[in-house]
């Protein structure tokens, strides 16, 4: 299972830098890819907004 970025995110960059398979994409909000998502919470352990939850 994947994790989400929901409307809460504030485009810090703070997940992009932590992620080990650079699953996430940069946008006016965040995207993670699920195909490439291991599921290893690591973006979710360091978004300042809380907008990083599984799917």
């Amino acid at each position: 299972m994947a994790y989400v970025i929901n409307e809460d995110c504030i485009a810090c960059g703070s997940c992009i830098d932590e992620c080990p398979v650079n699953a996430i994409a940069e946008g006016e909000i965040y995207l993670i890819d699920a195909d490439t998502c291991t599921d290893c919470g690591t973006c979710a352990d360091v978004c300042p907004s809380e907008a990083i939850h599984p799917a």
